[in-house]
């Protein structure tokens, strides 16, 4: 393992000290200067959620109101550099969202340095509340909007996962009816304690953007587009990420995923399924730490499994669009003798979403939800908002 470690940062000083040779390659002389392109743009969503009959003084949900905020500056330097800064504002707080730049060789490669997205999934291709009809975030990638959030520890890879390192990505088009879209990552990663048993994404959304342990986390995403007869797109892809996430790098990670979509005049149907198995620490001594108790022959698993999913279709019609939605998790492994989670928990639940565009950038939206989660009651929520580009 320390042998692969070694290698992993050897193949980053490789990758830093070729983006320098691009840059200085890339970047055009003085008496060559180029005219700079820049855009700016944003969101916002104002959206209020009400729990009928439930009573959340313990503050497990964030229901209310809660607004989001996207500002983004892109810049076009040349025709081979530019750079991206974005900040949101949220139930976190103030975050940064993007600063790189993009050094482009080839459509075929691309070198992204920086604070960005790493590619994982489809879903954060669109996470902005201005770019999706309903409210709230498919239940894999939910970031704070779900109910009994904090027994959850929120999602599998809340949206959107925001991190720093670079990223190698490229298209590479066949005729003219296949795309095939790829991206490599190195990145800080996720953010533990010595002694945790999830990730802590209050530690990795902290003030200070650094590494707790100064070993990359590595992942990449491999995507096909094909058109149909008729032109009517059809997306498959596959996503992976690896890592250690706590400062002693001791506890391991690896989530993967698997999405897939097709666009028709009539309707949009998407979905995603997402799997993370990490390691637990145990302690000294884990009869006290933990709830349930060993194994036959006496030994504890020290790691847990979360995974998620989500199907949606939605149809435009005229100024409305409709969406239907089935998504879920489940948590598998031990659980800390306060947690109210049983080994082995899962959620299920069900969406109908209607948004009503009032003009070209600014929508309406409700739907209501129905949460069943195997530890806890039923509970029925009840979104109502407004969201806007400009």
């Amino acid at each position: 393992m320390n042998d692969n470690r070694v290698r992993i940062s050897s193949i980053g000083a490789l990758v830093a000290l070729a983006i320098g040779v691009l840059v200085a390659v890339a970047s055009p002389s003085q008496s060559a200067a180029q005219e700079v392109h820049r855009n700016f743009v944003g969101s916002i969503q104002l959206d209020y959620l009400y729990l009928p009959g439930e009573d959340n003084r313990d503050g497990n949900t964030l229901d209310g109101a809660t607004v989001e905020l996207s500002l983004k500056l892109a810049v076009d330097f040349s025709e081979r550099v530019s750079s991206n800064v974005k900040v949101c504002f949220s139930c976190h707080g103030f975050e940064l969202g993007m600063a790189y730049f993009d050094i482009r060789v080839a459509d075929q490669l691309n070198f992204r340095v920086g604070r960005f997205i790493p590619a994982f999934g489809e879903f954060p291709l669109r996470h902005d509340p201005a770019n999706h009809r309903t409210s709230d975030k498919p239940l894999p990638y939910d970031m704070g909007r779900m109910v009994h959030l904090r027994e959850w520890n929120m999602s599998v890879l809340p949206a959107p996962w925001v991190d720093s390192g670079v990223e190698i990505n490229g298209t590479q088009y066949f005729g003219d009816s296949t795309q095939l879209d790829y991206a490599a990552y190195a990145v800080a990663g996720p953010s533990g304690r010595d002694d945790a048993v999830d990730f802590d994404y209050i530690e990795h959304r902290s003030l200070y953007y650094v590494d707790n342990n100064s070993q990359p986390t590595v992942g990449g995403r491999l995507a096909m587009t094909t058109w149909l007869p008729g032109e009517l797109p059809l997306s498959v892809g596959m996503s992976g990420m690896y890592g250690t996430l706590d400062p002693s790098n001791r506890l391991d990670f690896l989530i993967a995923g698997v999405d897939a979509n097709i666009r028709t005049p009539y309707v949009t149907v998407r979905g995603e399924y997402i799997w993370r198995r990490n390691e637990m620490f145990l302690g000294d001594d884990p009869t006290r730490r933990f709830r349930y108790g060993p194994k036959p022959d006496g030994t504890y698993d020290n790691f847990q499994t979360k995974e998620g999913f989500y199907v949606e279709a939605e149809a435009p019609v005229r100024e409305f669009d409709f969406v239907l939605r089935w998504d879920g998790m489940r948590r598998r492994g031990n659980v800390l003798r306060a947690s109210q989670l049983s080994d082995d928990s899962r959620v299920w639940r069900y969406t109908g979403a209607l948004a009503y565009r009032v003009s070209r950038s600014l929508r309406l939206k409700g739907s209501y939800e129905y949460y069943d989660f195997s530890d806890f009651g039923a509970v029925h929520a009840i979104h109502t908002g407004i969201a806007g580009a400009f």
